[in-house]
Order: structure tokens, then sequence, then C-alpha cells
């Protein structure tokens, strides 16, 4: 056995030390395993580190997001004409800020949306990160196509957006929740916001000595009128009396409310079934009840004799917003919203006409609007094959933070910002209810400018701003319809949230029950059931005998809906004992 010199000793002891040393150091760093090769998910890098992870923090490298984009014109007339999704500023903020750059895979209108993202499902062509509806995050989750975003949203989700998606116990959240994997951010809101309301031109009702309708057989006589009394006063024939779009049931400009006003459910929109609570405590399809039948009928009246356009079922939603705007039209269902756009379109076209909310009438007096539970179909989710998941995390909390005063200067339509483009966005779900509240507290106190100093500064001062402008006539950096569609929507006691206010404080509405995810047959046979809807009562309004909705509700029930009703109150029996 070889003896050790003592300097060659001390030497050999030193060379040990360094080497345990160095494998302490790689296998250490606060117990983590060494970083992976493949380190571009920042949520993994951030795990490794003391550093708490930034939720604005800005990439050391130009991280490239893809999407896809279904969009409507900039809902701000102020916008620059010509711009191009691909030119909203908002993107070049967020390059500028995060070092995020948005490529689009396609951008189509929204009318054309459907078909061409159900494509790009079918292909697998899919973008990093997608706006869902239900049954197609049902579809794309069974299909394991998409992220776990658990991590993502932990360690980067803002304390705003944390703030946001926990002011309802977490309800949403849940939802999209899936064995103990969150699968998708909800953009839910009060569900109020769904509420139905009859937007009629009061104008028109003053030029042929008619009171405001309550009832579905004064609006009767209403829309009549409106089609051939000549409301206008232009001495031509050129007027009807319902706005009308080809899908029955859609986000706007369709019947849900006509519906409603006979005390028929059928639908919360875009196609989606309503399940109301039958005599026996069970949940009921409102698509087949009787109630509906009666109301196509009215409807196959209405399209003879001239209420309804002879062109509907050729018409989308851009189609019927061109006759509301050019006053072909002077009635209209839909939501708070609508004269933020399009009523403030026809407002500037048409200085004299005067559009007011009502509550639905109803077959005996003022109706109740279907409202659902979880107002939550749309979801943002990330592609499962997308390097840096917690991007779709940072963007949301960007488009919060561009709501702060600090960026009030810059952040205007005019030098074009077009919100409706930018996804993914959340908003604060109380946001309508805040915005009502702080206009008219600043109002009712004369005050010059809103002091809120969070991140609903500018929707707030934006809104002031337009109802203060309205208020005194001033059109200096706004239109009329601006400043009215922005006041009138969102401040004015009688206007679209004050209306619905009004609604909900009297409890006239009717719930929707179902509030989860599309059960397997809704997401396997859904399209299908749709398409015979839609295709059996066009037929009906246009002249089929009303007879067919008996045979449509036999061919709905035996292609699936007697299972997919099932399927509902298995799911309802055991959320009712909860």
């Amino acid at each position: 056995m070889k003896r050790f010199k003592p300097w060659e000793m001390l030497m050999l002891v030193m060379s040990m030390l360094l080497i345990f040393t160095a494998c302490g150091n790689q296998a250490s760093n606060d117990g983590a395993e060494p970083k992976p090769q493949n380190s571009g998910n920042e949520a993994n890098a951030s795990a490794n580190s003391n550093t708490p992870p930034d939720p604005l923090g800005k990439y050391p490298e130009t991280i490239t997001v893809s999407e896809v984009l279904g969009y409507n014109p900039p809902e701000d007339p102020r916008s620059p004409k010509g711009i191009t999704p691909e030119q909203n500023a908002y993107l070049k903020d967020l390059k500028d800020m995060l070092n995020i750059e948005i490529k689009y895979k396609w951008t189509v209108p929204s009318s054309q949306f459907e078909q061409k993202f159900s494509l790009a499902m079918a292909s697998g062509d899919l973008p990093d990160i997608m706006e869902l509806d239900q049954k197609n995050f049902e579809k794309l989750k069974k299909q394991d196509m998409l992220a776990d975003l658990t991590d993502a949203y932990n360690n980067y989700a803002s304390p705003t957006l944390k703030k946001y998606m926990e002011s309802d116990g977490g309800f949403a959240m849940s939802t999209f929740t899936s064995d103990g994997k969150l699968m998708a951010i909800p953009a839910f809101e009060d569900p109020f916001l769904s509420t139905q309301l009859l937007w009629i031109r009061k104008d028109w009702l003053d030029n042929l000595n008619l009171q405001v309708p309550k009832t579905m057989e004064e609006l009767d006589k209403v829309a009549l009128a409106f089609v051939n009394e000549d409301p206008d006063q232009n001495g031509k024939n050129d007027t009807y009396g319902v706005a009308m779009q080809k899908n029955i049931f859609f986000w706007g400009f369709d019947l849900r409310g006509f519906f409603n006003g006979f005390n028929a459910y059928p639908s919360i929109g875009d196609n989606q079934t309503a399940w109301i609570k039958g005599d026996d405590g069970k949940l009921i399809p409102g698509l087949i009840q009787p109630e509906m039948k009666t109301a196509l009928g009215k409807l196959q009246e209405w399209y003879n004799n001239g209420v309804l356009d002879k062109e509907f079922a050729l018409k989308d939603e851009n189609k019927a917003v061109e006759d509301i705007t050019a006053g072909k039209v002077g009635i209209s269902y839909g939501e708070w919203w609508y004269p933020n756009w399009p009523l403030n379109l026809n407002v500037d076209k048409d200085p004299k006409a005067e559009w007011i909310a009502l509550q639905i009438p109803g077959l005996d007096g003022p109706g109740k609007s279907l409202v659902p539970k979880l107002r939550s179909n749309r979801m943002y989710v990330v592609n499962k094959k997308m390097k840096n998941p917690e991007a779709a995390i940072k963007m949301i909390n960007y488009y919060i933070e561009m709501g702060n005063k600090k960026y009030m200067e810059n952040n205007k339509a005019e030098q074009g910002y077009v919100y409706n483009w930018f996804d993914p966005r959340v908003y604060n779900p109380a946001q309508i209810e805040t915005i009502y509240t702080e206009v008219n507290k600043a109002l009712d106190a004369n005050q010059e400018e809103i002091t809120l100093d969070d991140e609903n500064y500018k929707n707030v001062a934006d809104v002031f701003k337009a109802t203060k402008d309205y208020l005194a006539g001033d059109t200096m950096t706004a239109s009329k319809g601006v400043n009215w569609g922005q006041y009138f929507s969102r401040a004015a006691k009688d206007g679209g949230w004050g209306m619905t206010r009004t609604i909900k404080e009297n409890q006239a509405f009717v719930s929707n029950e179902f509030y989860t995810l599309p059960t397997s047959t809704q997401v396997e046979k859904g399209s299908q059931l749709d398409k015979l809807m839609q295709e059996s009562f066009t037929k009906i309004i246009m002249g089929a005998p009303l007879d067919e909705f008996d045979k449509f509700v036999d061919s709905w029930k035996s292609l699936g809906g007697d299972q997919i009703t099932q399927e509902v109150n298995d799911w309802y029996s055991k959320e009712a004992v909860k």
C-alpha cells in the first residue's frame, strides 16, 4: 500500500473538499432539482429561485404567442379608420412592457369564426391561447389538448386578478377545475348582465301618439304601427318593427327576450339550451315547452305582416346593425350595452332618434327575463404544447393594469386602442356596478372629476366624462352618440344597467338552473340539435305549419335530447344535495 507524504496528503484532502463543495452547490439551490434544459416555462424557472415571480415581469427574450380572432368593428367610432387587429395599440404596448409578441394564425369577422375554428379543431392547427365557449372547452379538454394552468395562475396571477377570481367564492374557478387542475381562466361576470331588455324608439312612439308597451298585446300594436304608419315621418314605406338576424338565439339582435315575454325560456344565448324547474322539481329544457309553440305562432304572424324583415334568414348580426343604424327598425331585444353599440351609431346619424330601455313586455304585464346563475360562456385556455403557459396569465394582468390612472392619457380609442380585439381579457365581475355607483356618486356630489384610484379608474373616468359631456351637450372630444351611449348604457338610472338593476331588485327574472360544463351528450349531439332547432324554427316563422313544432320536439328528444335531460338531472340531483 502506498504511503502518502504529508504534502501529498494535504493536496488530496483539499481536492476532496473542492469536489464535495461543487457537488453540494449543484444539488442544493434551496433543495430544488437542477434546472432542466428546456426551461422556457418561466413558471418552472421561478420555482427554482428565491425571487418572487413578477406578474408583469418583462421577458429577457421575446416570447411569441399565437392566437386566432373573430372580431366585429371597433365599438368606439373614434378608432382610426381602416385599423386592423394587427395594428391594435394594445399589442404594441404588450411587446414594449412584457416582451410578448402576438402573431395571429388567422383573423375573420365574428360571423365566420365558429366555422373557421371548427375546422382548426378538426385539423389540430390550434393557437397557443384560445377563447372558447363551454362546448369547445369540453371537447378540447377530453382530447387532452389543454394545459394545466394551476402553477401559472398561482405563481403569476396579480393580486387584482386573484381578487376578481375569488369574488364569487371560487364558484366559477371550480367549474373549470378538473382533478385538481385549473384548465381555464373564466371571464365570468355579474349574471344579470344577461338580462333581456326591450329597446324602442321613443321618438317614433311620440310621432304616432303611442304609449310605452307593457304587454305583448300592446307591443304587437306598436310593432304594426312602426311598419304601416310612417313612424319616422319621411313619407316613405321604409320601416319595419323588430330587429332580428338569422341566428334565433345568439349574443345579440336575437329573440330570447321575445320568447321570455311568452313565459318561454329556450336559451341563454349562443344556442345554449336553458333549463328551468318543472312542476315536479326536476329540470326541463325550455326549448321544447308548449309556450314556445305559442310564441312561434306570433313570430309567424309578424313575418307575414312585415313586423320582421322578410330577409331576416339571410342577415347576420352586422346586417341587423346596419338596419338599426340606418333608422329602418324601431325595436330590438337585447342586453344593457346596446346604447354603447349600435344604438349610438343611429343617434349620431339621426339627431332626433331617442331610444329607451324597458322591461320586456309579457302576456299580462311586464315579463320576466331569463338570467343564468353563472355567466361565463367565455373562458381562456392554453394549448398544451405552449412552452410559456404563464404568458397567458401575464397578458391578463397586463390588460387589467392598462385600466389604471397612469395609462389614462394614452389608452384611448382614437390612438388605436381597440379593447374588444384584445385577448385574453378579464374584467372586474362587479365592474358595471362599480361604474354605475361611482359615476352617480360623483354626479350627486357635483364633482368635476373622479377621485377613484385603482384598476377601475379608467372605466369609471371614461363614463363620467362622457356623462358630463352628454348632459352639457359638449361634443368637443366625442360625438353625441358616443357620449350618450356610454352614459345611457352604464350610468343612467333609466338606462341599460339602471333598468337591469331595477329588474334584479324586483326579482323579475327566471333562473337558468344548469350552470356547469356541458354533459357528454351535449358535446356529442349539441351541434346537430342546434342545427335542427335553427332550421325548424326558421321554417315555422317563414310559414311552415305550426304543428312542425311538435315534430321538432319528437326529433329533438329522440336524437339525444332525452339523454341530455337525464344527464342534466343526474347532475342536478347531486348538486341539490350540496
